[in-house]
């Protein structure tokens, strides 16, 4: 099963995760017409949401015994360039810390072609 399907919105936009553990997770989506901004390239909300994905799968792998789950409490996104329409972007989510009340995740998002779009850094309140 794909872990994003767990996350109703992450399914929507078409998120697969290929690759997951409490070292880092791996994911990919294809830019579709419905995720971009105007002239057909992905939107900054669509790069967040997929980068969030990504950590948040992450952070479940090494939450606590005990621990309900987790939800984001802070994110920051540096935009580094584009992804049109139809371009498989891939993603990387590493731990920077992770604990037993939160954990920041670092997610970098390029292109297939190794083009980078933006970099995620986000944290992850255990619940």
């Amino acid at each position: 099963m794909n872990p994003a399907d767990a996350m109703p919105f992450s399914k929507l936009m078409g998120v697969t995760v290929t690759a997951g553990s409490a070292q880092g997770v791996e994911g990919e989506i294809t830019v579709r017409e419905d995720l971009c901004t105007a002239g057909g390239i992905m939107h900054g909300g669509a790069i967040m949401a997929f980068a969030d994905a990504l950590g948040a799968v992450g952070a479940v792998t090494c939450l606590p015994e005990g621990a309900k789950g987790t939800t984001t409490i802070e994110s920051k996104t540096n935009f580094l360039g584009a992804a049109p329409v139809g371009t498989l972007v891939k993603g990387r989510s590493v731990p920077l810390k992770t604990g037993r009340r939160m954990s920041v995740w670092q997610t970098t998002i390029d292109t297939a072609d190794g083009k980078p779009v933006a970099v995620v850094i986000q944290t992850q309140l255990v619940l």
